[in-house]
């Protein structure tokens, strides 16, 4: 479904007076795409409608002819033919259009006029069909649903009231509109028609509908209660046996939760929901990330799961180096970035003098990199996939990036980290500049290849950009496990320097090389405890002043339900 609307775009009003002066010159074609044009603004405006209406007469197919469906049709002509179809005794069918119009955007009214509110839609629908279109909303919406999009979903929440009113005991239209309901924050409603449904015919999608309902309102025993006759019902349906251990982790009951998990594993090993709620679980019970990096993996090799699922970064979220950066440490005597291959590198021991920092990056390179940069990412692999807007740079851009900053973007994160931190910016340009480095040149093999040789140089040379060099060197062995022990070498070699000299003397990034060897794959049970006593306790204060700074960027995250809607 396209969009087809730009800055340059028309208010509805404007669009109507095209409109009928199309129709007055007969021009039919003409007068149906500012017709869209104005629904696609306006869609509830009454006016609207009515010139719809003209165009409609004036056709000799009603008006559905002029708004063909196509591989992609703007958004206005896909409500247009809904709303004509519904006239020509097709509301089924117009319902179908307007839901994939809500999937498309979620926060317009579309449905919000008198033919869908109407109770005798509801009559002519029947129980099956309504609690279908119902499906298809849910399965169109986030769950739940955001507070600014939910009054234009209200019409189909009246649409359930209307039938249920015609159906009041048929269970599947019960369940489905208990799931719209909850989504939509009604969950007294939700809990009401869902437990109406269970009563009218007990079935295990009735059970899991109902759990969902009653631990939307806090109710958990019940909740529990409801899934686990759902399991009764069908023991072979491993979602809800993760939607059991979901729920009681959440309450703080882990090793109850860990147990249900197994059980699902036990009947199938490779089951998608049951594998990703059992790494997240396992990484919750001893913060070990060898569980999620096998959860990585495991998403990897298994691209066509049933659903998307959200545990890699429910784990990674908020987490140094896992889903964040860490603020900067004081920063040593500034020094000069290694030049292009070829030109050698630094070396402040043996030179005394320090070799000149590469030219300035183009505007392009520039451009790239601020649209790309932020403190927060979902994942490693997540952060390694969004850093290929960087794959064709050069290298001389890209050394030219860390060399000569770009400004701070004129976004909202520009501003509060203008306003709040701004040395934070330049680790984000160091950060996502070496996360591009991974992608440059990747037919080389690792081992001799370009990327990997002017990472290391940069983690071993340069203070200043060392950390970021070696998040990426250990976001590459997220991705590629060949290259896990060479990374897990270069992290133990680096800690172990970083170690001797906090014997000495206080050494200000100690505690952020501790995290990042915390995040890297396959690592040496004894550099993970000399990693975990270097982190220390101070690890969540230092962290204190960066999530604020998230808080106000980021939305708040909640982790979605394995199951059905």
């Amino acid at each position: 479904m396209a969009e087809g609307t730009d800055d340059r775009a028309l208010p509805a009003t404007e669009e109507l007076a095209l409109a009928r002066r199309a129709l007055d010159a007969g021009e039919l074609a003409h007068a149906a795409d500012h017709v869209a044009a104005a629904l696609a603004r306006a869609p509830t405006l009454p006016e609207v409608h009515e010139t719809l209406a003209r165009l409609a007469a004036a056709s000799g197919d009603g008006g559905i002819g002029l708004f063909p469906l196509q591989h992609h049709t703007f958004v206005g002509a896909v409500v247009a033919r809904a709303h004509l179809l519904a006239a020509a005794g097709h509301p089924a069918e117009g319902l179908d259009l307007l839901v994939a119009a809500t999937a498309h955007a979620p926060g317009a009214d579309w449905a919000g006029v008198p033919w869908v509110t109407s109770p005798e839609l509801a009559e002519r629908l029947g129980p099956e069909q309504a609690a279908r279109v119902l499906m298809q909303v849910c399965a169109a919406i986030p769950d739940p649903v955001p507070p600014s999009n939910r009054a234009a979903l209200s019409p189909y929440l009246t649409l359930a009231r209307n039938a249920i009113t015609v159906h009041p005991e048929h269970a599947l239209l019960l369940g489905t509109a208990s799931a719209l309901a909850r989504r939509v924050d009604e969950v007294p409603l939700a809990v009401h028609w869902a437990g109406r449904g269970v009563r009218a015919t007990p079935s295990k999608m009735g059970e899991v509908w109902l759990g969902y309902a009653l631990r939307s309102a806090g109710r958990t025993r019940e909740a529990l209660a409801a899934l686990r006759r759902a399991v009764e019902h069908d023991p072979d349906d491993l979602a809800v046996y993760a939607d059991i251990a979901g729920t009681l982790a959440d309450n703080g009951r882990l090793e109850e939760a860990l147990s249900w998990i197994e059980r699902a594993l036990a009947r199938n090993p490779s089951f998608d929901c049951a594998v990703h709620t059992a790494h997240r679980l396992r990484f919750q019970r001893d913060g070990a990330v060898r569980h999620l990096v096998a959860l990585a993996d495991f998403i990897r090799d298994h691209p066509d799961d049933s659903h998307e699922h959200g545990d890699l970064a429910e784990c990674c979220r908020g987490r140094p180096w896992l889903g964040q950066l860490t603020p900067a440490a004081p920063a040593p005597a500034a020094g000069a970035i290694p030049g292009p291959p070829g030109t050698g590198h630094l070396d402040r021991s043996e030179r005394g003098a320090l070799l000149p920092a590469p030219p300035p990056p183009s505007a392009e390179a520039a451009r790239r990199l601020r649209e790309l940069a932020h403190p927060a990412w979902p994942h490693p692999p997540a952060a390694y996939d969004a850093a290929v807007g960087l794959a064709t740079l050069d290298l001389a851009d890209l050394l030219g990036l860390l060399a000569h900053p770009p400004e701070t973007p004129q976004t909202a994160l520009g501003r509060v980290l203008a306003g709040q931190d701004p040395a934070l910016w330049l680790r984000c340009v160091q950060v996502w500049t070496c996360l591009g480095l991974l992608h440059h040149r990747t037919d080389e093999p690792w081992a001799e290849s370009t990327r990997r040789r002017v990472l290391v140089e940069l983690s071993r040379e340069v203070p200043e950009v060392a950390e970021a060099a070696l998040f990426a060197l250990v976001t590459a062995a997220w991705v590629d496990p060949a290259v896990r022990p060479d990374v897990a070498a270069l992290v133990s070699e680096r800690l172990a320097t970083v170690a001797e000299a906090a014997r000495r003397h206080p050494v200000p990034n100690a505690v952020s090389l501790a995290h990042l060897a915390l995040a890297t794959p396959d690592l040496d049970p004894a550099t993970i405890a000399l990693a975990r006593t270097l982190a220390g306790v101070t690890a969540g204060q230092r962290r204190g002043t960066l999530r604020a700074l998230l808080r106000r960027l980021l939305p708040p995250w909640r982790r979605r339900s394995p199951g059905m809607p």
